[in-house]
């Protein structure tokens, strides 16, 4: 075989396997702050705990809060940003970072809001036919 064809085939398998093996650290499943511990990127959801103080620190540069995961856990969570706009109307949260010492430092935060589309009497939006004689 030519050298370069060798040469060109070892690249491409070992391009691929670099590919994969990022590919492979960048999933994460769902966990809780428990098992947060023992990973070097953990997504956490939860629920914000507002029975414990919050707030931005202009100093810090850094929104700080509370979160209850769905084992239970409460932790303080780290957001190195503003705190975002509808941070109080989220049903739930997901923290995406690592547990050091008791606490989550999370490098992104995402939000799930209660839709406005969901019906909280479930006859409200049912369609009904209004049909008129002439």
């Amino acid at each position: 075989m030519k050298p370069k064809l060798i040469l060109g085939i070892v690249a491409i398998v070992g391009f691929t396997s670099l590919l994969m093996y990022n590919f492979g650290e960048s999933i994460s499943t769902y966990t809780d702050f428990e098992t947060a511990e023992n990973m070097k990127t953990a997504h956490v959801p939860g629920t914000w705990d507002n029975t414990q103080d919050y707030g931005f620190s202009k100093e810090s540069m850094q929104f700080t809060f509370f979160m209850k995961d769905e084992a239970g856990n409460t932790r303080k969570v780290i957001y190195p940003r503003p705190k975002p706009n509808n941070f109080e109307q989220a049903d739930r949260l997901v923290v995406i970072g690592e547990l050091r010492d008791d606490v989550f430092y999370a490098d992104e935060m995402l939000m799930k809001c209660p839709s406005k589309y969901n019906a909280t009497n479930p006859d409200e939006y049912t369609a009904t036919s209004s049909t008129q004689s002439l």
